[in-house]
């Protein structure tokens, strides 16, 4: 099986694929518009924060499985992904440790004007009646967008650090926050007017683009600090660098909207200028720890692929298919049995959407489950049995009842 790996990988991680027969190209240094002119022969690729482009996509006829070897899978274009059936996966959670830790690194560096402290001390200079100047975090008010992994992660060493946690998602119940340890919040204005410190934990998908507005801006406290570890395009950065210019807010961002596309490049934005912005450069999963654990969870992926030809962590599969009516056979194991069936649904014009077919103990019988858009009329049912000895009996139901 050949890969493509497009992104920086563990070295470690590349032999072990090798080990396992797979043939890998390794070139984290790849700009994502090469990717169509060599993905051709690959059955898989392998990047970190690489876009994968929906020309990308089509220059291959081989290409099966695009695993992020991260979290998130916007950098993927996923629609384009399922049109041409192949697989999207992701290693979620192997970060959150990584980006909870940068959290707390960027809360405490805007609040110590650490940057600024270090900055002096490397021009050879010591006031230390300037930054002396810190509020200190314990008995504040933290509010959590998103509590997913990384959310909760979060939400633990928020505790460590005596702050009060408010927490809003649209998963989370009464129960859940409970357990967490947070007051739950009915909707995201009220984490905004509550909060002093902000911290958005939300999957960047089309309803949480520019969650963050002037408005809700508009809504924080005075010298309230919003930090960002998530996706750039969470929030409005226009909006935010008004708000920033006009002195109400500090802001720590590891992602910005629009950022580099690549590892090492130029990067002039207005709100880079702002004293009142910290940020780092995309890096809150680039930890050893977090990266030996997101390449572990890669080599789990690819291995069961190799062995099995399951993609584990799939996001893109169809939470539910067009199917309207389900078909079981129940047959003898035998050659030719269900390509017979599925050659008679063929010809009714009935498409087939899912099959599973389970193979009982001694391999002489089995249970086929076909999924289908449209109602078997009894006709087909009786082609289907009659005359067939290799069929031990068929039933129908409608999905749903």
């Amino acid at each position: 099986m050949k890969i493509l790996i497009a992104d920086k990988f563990s070295e470690t991680h590349i032999d072990r694929l090798k080990a396992l027969g797979c043939e890998v190209t390794y070139k984290p240094g790849i700009k994502a518009e090469e990717l169509p002119s060599i993905i051709g022969p690959f059955k898989v690729l392998v990047v970190r924060s690489k876009k994968v482009t929906a020309e990308a996509l089509k220059a291959s006829d081989q290409l099966a499985v695009v695993l992020r070897a991260g979290a998130g899978v916007n950098t993927i274009d996923v629609k384009t992904a399922s049109a041409r059936g192949i697989f999207v996966t992701n290693c979620p959670g192997k970060n959150s440790i990584a980006v909870a830790e940068l959290v707390f690194a960027l809360l405490l560096g805007i609040d110590r004007r650490l940057p600024d402290s270090v900055a002096a001390l490397r021009a050879h200079k010591w006031n230390k009646k300037e930054f002396s100047k810190a509020d200190g975090i314990f008995g504040k008010t933290l509010g959590v967008v998103g509590v997913g992994q990384i959310g909760r992660e979060v939400i633990k060493r928020a505790q460590a650090f005596g702050l009060t946690t408010l927490a809003w998602s649209r998963s989370l119940t009464p129960e859940k926050a409970e357990l967490l340890g947070v007051e739950r919040c009915e909707n995201v204005d009220d984490i905004f007017r509550r909060a002093d410190i902000v911290s958005l934990h939300v999957a960047m998908k089309p309803e949480t683009r520019k969650l963050v507005t002037a408005a809700r801006l508009a809504m924080m406290k005075s010298n309230a600090i919003l930090i960002n570890t998530t996706r750039g395009e969470v929030v409005d950065q226009a909006a935010l660098l008004e708000a920033l210019k006009g002195g109400k807010l500090r802001a720590g961002l590891d992602v910005f909207d629009p950022e580099p596309a690549e590892g090492t490049a130029d990067f002039a934005d207005p709100i880079l200028d702002l004293p009142n912005l910290y940020g780092s450069h995309h890096i809150g999963a680039s930890t050893e720890q977090a990266q030996s654990a997101i390449a572990e969870e890669a080599m789990r992926i690819i291995e069961a692929f190799v062995h099995t030809g399951v993609v584990l962590n799939c996001v893109n599969l169809a939470k539910r298919t067009p199917a309207k009516w389900q078909l079981v056979v129940r047959h003898y194991d035998r050659v030719g049995v269900l390509a017979s069936v599925m050659d008679r649904i063929r010809r009714a014009d009935i498409n087939i959407e899912e099959v599973q077919n389970i193979v009982f103990d001694g391999a002489a019988a089995a249970s086929c489950r076909i999924q289908l858009a449209t109602e078997p009329a009894a006709e087909l049912l009786n082609s289907i049995k009659d005359g067939n000895l290799d069929i031990i009996g068929l039933e129908t139901m409608k999905l749903g009842d």
